[in-house]
């Protein structure tokens, strides 16, 4: 049997190791792969560690953790080797705080989440904005958002409302009701009664497209066969809306979104009036930051946004998403490669993904 190869304490041969330049350059893809341990600190480390670069006289290289441990030296407490990783670790204390968030009558401090997953209030704050795209306080308010519309949805009292969301006075929760809601608290609870959207339909190469837009912008994006799908579509979504057909002013605005199927990787400058609960809206933004022409699986995005537990909350995500292309959800995959779980068609999103591909980016 083989022995685990072990670079001993030679400056030259660790300097001249490849593995070495990933240990200086803190390389969190290298985790797992090796590890190193310090004679002079006595405590063995994950490559990505933050500590102090130590004096390769003194660092051997050891490419299994029980090579780490047989040195007899401590796992370090910065980078915990024995862990999953620190990007794993990030990930599993900005879940914790999504969920202490998300169970909270009222949005906690950002001084009592950063005590609870034991981080500075800064560090804190910087990691949970990295990992879900928004402050901690700006997640509350999405949160309490979503709280806002499954209550009214449910035909909850207003009043009820209120207080069951966390606010404390109904001056406040009014304040925020149009951003959240998009409407008054009451249209909303009605399924969005005397809101009006106006509508019009196009066709693309992929078939049929509907666009709808409310006053803040465009709220729907529908592909499919039939134009009286989708508009029945945009019916159950919207219930009790009223649906205008638009001018031609606003053919010229759906002309643009046609636009941005043909070629998606151009983009759609045009506002969007984005609608789902705290967590959708994560995982709709994490799809926005995939580059044109590149995918990432719904594992992927799960820990992007701090959950890697919610890979099929992810994808229901995906599935919930109402705006077509422009949250481009055509861009999650299977772990394997495979294209299946979208919304508009298997085929739709093999086509596009072609498009973005041979577009070059």
């Amino acid at each position: 049997m083989l022995r685990p190869m072990t670079i001993t304490h030679d400056i030259e041969a660790v300097e001249a190791d490849p593995r070495w330049a990933r240990i200086l350059a803190r390389d969190k893809a290298a985790d797992g792969r090796f590890w190193y341990s310090v004679a002079t600190t006595g405590v063995y480390c994950r490559p990505s560690c933050p500590s102090r670069t130590a004096n390769p006289a003194n660092v051997t290289i050891h490419e299994t953790l029980a090579d780490a441990r047989a040195t007899g030296r401590r796992p370090c407490r910065r980078c915990n080797p024995e862990g999953q990783g620190q990007a794993a670790d990030h990930a599993a204390l900005v879940a914790r705080a999504c969920e202490i968030i998300e169970s909270s009558g009222s949005a906690p401090s950002l001084e009592t989440l950063a005590g609870v997953v034991g981080l500075s209030p800064g560090y804190f704050h910087r990691l949970f904005k990295a990992a879900t795209g928004l402050t901690p306080k700006a997640y509350a308010a999405g949160s309490r958002a979503g709280r806002v519309r499954a209550q009214l949805a449910e035909g909850q009292p207003v009043t009820e409302t209120i207080y069951g969301a966390g606010f404390n006075s109904s001056g406040r929760f009014y304040e925020a009701a149009n951003d959240m809601l998009g409407m008054t608290p009451s249209r909303y609870r009605d399924g969005g009664a005397r809101e009006t959207l106006r509508f019009a339909i196009g066709q693309t190469s992929l078939g049929a497209i509907l666009v709808a837009s409310s006053d803040k912008g465009v709220a729907a994006i529908l592909l499919g066969e039939d134009p009286e799908v989708l508009v029945q579509d945009l019916q159950r979504r919207f219930p009790k809306a009223e649906l205008v057909g638009a001018d031609a002013d606003y053919e010229q605005l759906v002309a643009r979104v046609v636009g941005l199927v043909e070629a998606p990787g151009a983009g759609l400058d045009l506002p969007l009036d984005v609608r789902g609960t705290a967590f959708q809206r994560r995982v709709w933004k994490a799809l926005q930051e995939i580059p044109t022409g590149a995918t990432a699986t719904y594992a992927e995005i799960a820990e992007k946004i701090g959950a890697p537990r919610a890979t099929r909350a992810v994808a229901g995500a995906c599935a919930a998403n109402p705006l077509a292309v422009a949250i481009p959800c055509h861009r999650v995959i299977r772990h394997d490669g495979g294209l299946s779980g979208y919304r508009w068609g298997v085929e739709r999103k093999r086509t596009l993904l072609d498009r973005e591909s041979s577009s070059g980016g």
